[in-house]
């Protein structure tokens, strides 16, 4: 599962509405017939309309400065394996957001009206999508590029040959074009993969808007907050404050092993990640010593990442050759958690 948290986008000062954020989670509903339509969803309730997502948010702002954020988004990608453990249920997914919003309710260590944050004090909405479309970074983008620049190109010469600003033969640039085609390393059903082109298989994730205030639009409630659980001294009075993300992610992870029975291989795990991040060279060295068959599924899921496991066979008394593996091995896996190609 990989989980992203990010303050509403801001150009200077923030936006006071949520309208351009709300109206691009509504990108898979254009040109689908009425029955079909996929609508917000909260704690309690289903079918939430775009609209009265934007007035519960928008509305919900009291004291904010322009230049503090209105919203935090949060994503939640589930990993094939995951999808494939709830047989990508819409259900399932459903249950789940609402037991990992409680855990980010509890991940606060703050009081209102002298008692912990609840689910409650949380005013959020929440959408799943069942696309994703490949980006710039995806592997598949960079490694086609080469062969995308030159039938750009191409196809420019062609256009200055129809102005008549060039001589040549545009029957033999065309097929110079599709030979292009053909050759880009990465394809679908025969045809070159672009910025924008769906990716394949199942891609259900979730996104969810949340309001910075709580639900009764009195407190300030940040999951960006720079600081960690911990108690402050304010006017002679100890003052919780602060969000454990840590925590939060945690819970996210083990709630939805113990709600689905998921069996989660280490590469997966939020401590791998925390682990690969810190010392990379430990993150090698845990999953080289692995029960085999763990090993053996950690070694396939780095490698369907598009990582090299076969440096990890890499003696590691050959410590020059052994570091340099590391590099490019964190290199990849970098990555692949950067496109959550890998749900870690």
């Amino acid at each position: 599962m990989y989980i992203t948290i990010t303050a509403q986008k801001t150009d200077g000062n923030y936006a006071q509405s949520a309208v351009d954020f709300v109206n691009y989670l509504e990108k898979e509903n254009v040109g689908k017939n009425t029955d079909d339509l996929e609508h917000f969803f909260d704690q309690y309730e289903e079918g939430i309309l775009r609209q009265e997502v934007i007035s519960a948010i928008d509305g919900n702002t009291a004291k904010l400065k322009k230049s503090e954020p209105k919203f935090y988004s949060i994503t939640l990608n589930p990993s094939e394996r995951e999808l494939k453990t709830i047989q990508s249920s819409q259900e399932a997914l459903k249950r789940y957001i609402r037991e990992v919003m409680k855990a980010y309710a509890s991940s606060f260590n703050r009081e209102i009206n002298g008692r912990p944050v609840t689910i409650d004090d949380i005013k959020y909405y929440a959408k799943i999508e069942h696309q994703r479309t490949f980006k710039g970074s995806d592997k598949q983008i960079i490694e086609n590029q080469p062969y995308a620049t030159q039938i750009l190109q191409l196809k420019q010469e062609i256009r200055r040959i129809e102005h008549g600003e060039l001589r040549g033969n545009i029957s033999k640039l065309q097929q110079r074009i599709e030979q292009l085609e053909q050759e880009a390393p990465h394809q679908i059903n025969g045809i070159r993969i672009v910025r924008g082109t769906s990716k394949p298989g199942p891609q259900s994730h979730i996104h969810i808007i949340v309001s910075r205030k709580d639900a009764s639009n009195r407190y300030s409630l940040s999951p960006g907050s720079k600081y960690r659980a911990s108690e402050v001294l304010m006017n002679g009075k100890k003052v919780k404050r602060g969000f454990d993300r840590d925590a939060f992610y945690k819970s996210a992870e083990k709630t939805f092993d113990k709600m689905f029975g998921h069996k989660r291989n280490y590469v997966e795990t939020y401590r791998a990640r925390k682990t690969f991040l810190k010392n990379p060279k430990l993150y090698f060295s845990t999953i080289t010593k692995l029960p085999t068959n763990e090993r053996t599924l950690a070694f396939q899921l780095l490698q369907r990442s598009g990582v090299d496991t076969a440096l990890l066979t890499i003696p590691t008394n050959k410590l020059q050759l052994a570091m340099k593996a590391i590099h490019i091995l964190k290199k990849g896996v970098g990555k692949a958690i950067e496109s959550a190609s890998i749900g870690i």
